[in-house]
This record gives structure tokens, sequence and C-alpha cells, in this order.
């Protein structure tokens, strides 16, 4: 089986490596987020720095009284940032619960100067938060939020305003039905695929048009690239975790192409790892989550 090697990409700059990593990404643009932990307030509230990696060169953005237990960083085209927190506080008795105005700033918008701006809710059980270049925020759930009973993450993917107005709510197709568990989001410059559980079809949803759904032999995949009529997924269960697969699109449906692996920069098998999937690039980043390598087919 043939096999393709990822790409050195960016690495969080030493003097930072002694701060826990809370969340790390890579944007629409292609610069590298880490948040950090920098100190921590009252009620649960505590300072961060996000260290923004670009071209080799880094630069500091704190933000002040961050609320999120389990938190999901991207960034905004503005020089802000969204963060929000994976599992939402609900006032109902369960979990946590929320105290008065937390659970609608589940997702904290930060201006360029790291200050909050404003908050609003999006649902429990975030897998996937991925900003696109007009600044929407796109979210993919998995199994606890979809099958839970949040009406905001019922339907597995929506996509809202940097303000928090809804912009684009999934609803069942024909031949897909609701979804389970979104596995993959692609969010890429003008368009963006999910890919979920059970049938794991590929769904394709563009501005002014009906989604596309097209079935898929493919998987258990953790990540996808797109570009023009190819896409290569990435990732399967057990052995198959580097698995790469090499896909051409039709009307309808994906057909395999080829197949083959994804190893990392030196040659080994990766371990568990992050995912972000951006049009025709997957960036992975291993454990310890310091360093993110790139695979492209564009």
């Amino acid at each position: 089986m043939a096999a393709d090697l990822l790409t050195p990409y960016a690495r969080l700059p030493r003097a930072y490596r002694d701060r826990t990593v809370l969340h790390s990404t890579v944007d629409a643009f292609g610069r590298a987020h880490w948040l950090l932990r920098t100190a921590r307030g009252g009620d649960d509230l505590y300072d961060a720095v996000v260290v923004t990696v670009e071209d080799g060169r880094s630069e500091e953005t704190h933000l002040h009284s961050v609320r999120a237990r389990f938190p999901r960083l991207d960034a905004l085209p503005d020089g802000g940032f969204v963060v929000a927190d994976a599992r939402r506080r609900t006032g109902d008795g369960g979990g946590d619960g929320a105290r008065d105005g937390e659970d609608d700033e589940q997702v904290q918008v930060f201006d360029a100067l790291g200050r909050p701006s404003w908050g609003f809710p999006v649902g429990d059980a975030i897998e996937h938060l991925l900003t696109d270049p007009e600044g929407r925020v796109w979210v993919g759930y998995f199994d606890e939020g979809t099958c839970g009973d949040d009406p905001l993450s019922f339907p597995g993917v929506r996509c809202w305003s940097s303000t928090g107005a809804p912009v684009w709510t999934y609803e069942p197709l024909p031949g897909v039905g609701w979804l389970v568990d979104c596995y993959a989001l692609n969010v890429a410059r003008s368009a963006a695929w999910a890919y979920p559980y059970t049938d794991f079809p590929l769904i394709e949803v563009r501005e002014g048009r009906p989604p596309l759904v097209r079935s898929t032999p493919v998987r258990g995949a953790r990540g996808f690239a797109v570009h023009g009529d190819r896409v290569v997924f990435f990732g399967g269960y057990d052995e198959s975790r580097s698995r790469l697969v090499d896909c051409r699109l039709t009307d309808d449906s994906i057909e395999v192409v080829t197949e083959g692996r994804l190893l990392r920069p030196d040659g080994g098998e990766p371990g568990r790892s992050r995912v972000v999937s951006r049009g025709p690039r997957l960036y992975v980043q291993e454990e310890p989550f310091t360093d993110w390598a790139v695979y492209d087919i564009g």
C-alpha cells in the first residue's frame, strides 16, 4: 500500500511549551492558533493567551474572562476570536447547571484586543467548530447533542453568524434522514461539507443552492480534503487510523480511485491526533499538540 507523508506546517514557539494547551486549530486563512491558559480569576473565569503562528512568525492575543471549560477556538477575519464551550451549561438541574446568563455565553466573541464582546448559545456536544472567511461559525455535533434534549444541537450541523444569528441548519434530506454524529466537517471559502455517522454520506452546502448529498463507500474517516472533483478521506477505525482513500466525485456518489496511508513527516504511524479539514488541506496535530503538519491535494 502506497504511503504519503505529511509536511511540517507550524510549531508552537518553545517559550510557550510549559503551558497547558487548551485547544489548537488552523483557521480559514491558514494561520495556526494555540489557546493557552495564563491565570484563573473568580467564578471559574480565567485569562488565556492565543499564540498565532503564520509563516514562521508568532504573535500573542490575550483573552480576558474566558468561560469555556472544554474550549473550542477559531479566528475571525477582523482579528478577533471565538471560544466555545463544547458542553452547554443549562439551568435545568442537570450536569453542572448554569448561573444566570452563563448559558448565553457558551460561545464568547473576543475582539482583536482580547476583550469579550458578546456571547450566544449554539447547543451541547460540539465536535467541530470552524469559522469561514466571512466570520460565520460552523458547528458539527456528536451524538450526545443530536440524541440529547438540546434543540440547538439536535440537527447535527448548523451555521451561525458571529453575532449568534442562525444562518443554516441541517434538515433531513432524501436518503439521509437525521444525523447521529458529525464525524468530520470541512469548511472552505465558498462551501462546507459534512460527513456524518451512520451511513457516512458527504453533504455539500453552498450558499443559494440546496444541499447536495453523495453516498460514499468510506466509513469512519476523521477528516477529508476536497479539490475540484477529488476528495481524499483520512483515518478510520482500529488499524485504519492512517488510511488515505483517494476518490472521485460524481453528481451523486463518490468512487474510490486508490487507497494508501498518510504518515508523519518522519515516516512513522500517526498516533492520537486532531484533524482540521480546510478545503484541499488536511491539518494533523499529534500529542502533545505543539506541532501541525499538512497534507495538501490542491
